[in-house]
C-alpha cells in the first residue's frame, strides 16, 4: 500500500487545464515540490547492487586493462603463416628439418582448405545470400507485424479508456447536478 500510486485524473473528461492562470499553478507547485525534495544519501538502497562485470569475459577485461594503461593494440601476428628453415645451429639435424617440412603440409593444407571454402562460397555463396536475406526479409515483416498489432492494441486499450472514462464522467456530471441540487434544497 505504500508504493502504490493512486491515479485520480481522467484526462478525456477532466476540465480546466487550459484556464489563465492554471498551467502557471500546475508549473509553481511542481517547481516547490522540486525545491523542498532532498534525496536521502543512498535512496537507490532498495535496489539490489548493481553487477557491472555481468557480461565480461576475460578477454574483455583484460582488453579494459590495455585501454586503461592506453597501451597500443597487438599487431596481427603472422608467425603462423611462416614457413621458417631450422635455426642456423640445426641445419644439418634430421628433426628440425623434419619439423619444418611438417609446419609447410600443414600450412599447404590449411591453403588447400582456404581455396576449397573459397571455390565454394563462389558456387553456393550468392544462393546462400539471397537465403540468408529472404530470411531477414521475413523476420522483418513478422517484426512488422508484431508492430501493427501492437499498436492496435494500444489504440484498443486507450479506446477503452477513454470510453470508460466519458461514461464515468457521464455519471459524475449525474451525481454533481444531483448533489447540487440536494445542497440547493438544504439552503431553500
Amino acid at each position: 500500500m505504500a508504493g502504490e500510486v493512486v491515479v485520480d485524473a481522467l484526462p478525456y473528461i477532466d476540465q480546466g487545464y487550459d484556464d489563465p492562470g492554471v498551467r502557471d499553478a500546475v508549473f509553481s507547485m511542481v517547481e516547490e515540490e522540486t525545491r523542498r525534495y532532498r534525496p536521502t544519501k543512498n535512496y537507490l538502497e532498495h535496489l539490489p547492487p548493481l553487477n557491472l562485470h555481468a557480461f565480461e569475459t576475460e578477454v574483455i577485461r583484460t582488453e579494459f586493462e590495455r585501454l586503461q594503461a592506453r597501451l597500443p593494440m597487438d599487431v596481427l601476428s603472422m608467425k603462423r603463416y611462416e614457413l621458417p628453415q631450422p635455426p642456423a645451429g640445426k641445419m644439418s639435424d634430421l628433426a628440425a628439418w623434419t619439423e619444418s617440412v611438417e609446419n609447410s603440409m600443414a600450412q599447404l593444407e590449411h591453403q588447400a582448405t582456404r581455396i576449397c571454402n573459397l571455390e565454394l562460397m563462389g558456387v553456393y555463396g550468392c544462393e546462400t545470400w539471397k537465403a540468408c536475406n529472404g530470411i531477414l526479409v521475413q523476420m522483418t515483416n513478422q517484426t512488422q507485424k508484431q508492430l501493427q498489432d501492437l499498436k492496435k492494441k494500444i489504440l484498443e486499450v486507450n479506446w477503452q479508456r477513454k470510453n470508460s472514462q466519458n461514461t464515468a464522467g457521464e455519471k459524475l456530471k449525474e451525481l454533481e447536478s444531483s448533489w447540487v441540487g440536494l445542497v440547493a434544497k438544504l439552503w431553500n
